[in-house]
């Protein structure tokens, strides 16, 4: 009886004690994709690719709109063609579609993969300044993805974005 009226206090005292911690704990929030959103950096990322990747980019218009011309100058004359001339125009066109579709894919493959360069020093970034706010401000814990609900008393995102608009 003795041995079971100890255990009782005993975690009467955690419960208690783990209640009173629980009460000093400060909780913080990010919301992900308003900072992928509005981050100044995501801006300038996007600028930094347009620039690194606009020359290919009007290099396949050019291309696409050559293979238009052909296309239409084919069709318009193609009455009046020798067949061999017909059957040349159209392997040129067939060609100039290969290599259109090949650079095409190759564009979009080194867009990705700069997209995710840009996207893994942006998260560094972000990272950085969540950490940065958090110890700050003092805080325990910030959970930073994907929360269910969090009031808007633990949201914590515009003050890292603040914090990485500073930078």
């Amino acid at each position: 009886m003795n041995k079971l009226l100890t255990a009782l206090l005993l975690i009467g005292s955690f419960g208690i004690t783990t209640a009173a911690q629980a009460a000093e704990l400060k909780v913080g929030y990010v919301q992900v994709d308003k900072i992928l959103q509005e981050a100044p950096q995501t801006a300038e990322s996007g600028k930094k690719l347009e620039k690194e990747f606009g020359p290919r980019t009007q290099e396949l218009d050019r291309m696409q709109k050559q293979i238009k011309d052909i296309e239409s100058s084919l069709d318009k004359d193609s009455l009046t063609m020798s067949e061999t001339e017909r059957r040349n125009k159209e392997r040129d066109i067939s060609n100039l579609k290969i290599e259109f579709q090949r650079k095409q894919r190759e564009l979009r493959e080194d867009v990705n993969l700069r997209k995710n360069e840009e996207l893994g020093s942006l998260q560094d970034r972000i990272n950085k300044a969540v950490t940065s706010v958090s110890e700050a401000e003092g805080y325990d814990l910030v959970i930073y993805g994907g929360v269910a609900y969090a009031s808007k008393k633990v949201d914590i995102t515009d003050k890292v974005l603040k914090s990485l608009g500073k930078k």
